[in-house]
């Protein structure tokens, strides 16, 4: 099982429609196996969870370099990388994170990642969405 996945949080929240995931994380300076960087174990998880991820129907909507903190104490929340994950369903989201093809993906985020949040959202507005 993935460390900290809230999976009662999660399954207790409606599951009625698209979800989408905000990521935010900061990289390690090397990569705890020494295979380079923390980025560059972030970038071997990537090219391994991204056919996961399209696998259960979810698709990567934006990614983003942090630069600062424009609101709050930016020790307390110092992020390198930013990524919105839309999926169909919350269970399409537990359905990969509970996969064993994702525990094994799941060995470069760990590898490449100091602190990883993923945070669940429900849309109550768009602009983007359908009129």
């Amino acid at each position: 099982m993935i460390e900290h996945l809230n999976l009662e949080s999660l399954k207790a929240l409606p599951d009625d429609g698209p979800v989408m995931m905000l990521n935010l994380m900061r990289f390690r300076e090397r990569s705890l196996d020494g295979n380079g960087s923390g980025w560059d174990a972030y970038l071997r998880y990537s090219a391994q969870s991204i056919k996961l991820i399209k696998a259960q129907g979810g698709t990567i909507v934006w990614t983003g370099e942090a630069q600062a903190v424009a609101l709050g104490v930016p020790e307390s929340h110092r992020w390198d990388y930013v990524a919105m994950v839309r999926y169909p369903s919350r269970a399409a989201f537990i359905a990969m994170m509970t996969s064993p093809d994702y525990a094994r993906a799941n060995v470069e985020r760990e590898n490449g990642c100091a602190d990883h949040a993923i945070v669940a959202l429900r849309e109550t507005y768009s602009k983007l969405a359908p009129s």
